[in-house]
């Protein structure tokens, strides 16, 4: 499921990154690579306050469609 879906204090492992090589590049440099854990801080105004890598990272729900859980 994607990331997206997750509710504020959830938590999920990133399975797989979706999309052009470009936003997987871009997405792997924020530190979303397979198996690492994200939780959802936070949902304001349609984007998500992330955890992940024990940095704090704001997606908006586009890009963390991306981002299968």
């Amino acid at each position: 499921m994607p990331l997206s879906l997750l509710k504020s204090g959830e938590t999920g492992t990133v399975k797989r990154i979706t999309g052009k090589d470009d936003t997987k590049r871009f997405l792997e440099s924020l530190g979303f690579t397979v198996g690492a854990p994200v939780s959802v801080i936070s949902e304001i105004s349609g984007n998500m306050v992330l955890c992940i890598r024990d940095t704090r990272i704001a997606l908006n729900r586009d890009m963390a469609r991306r981002i299968v859980i």
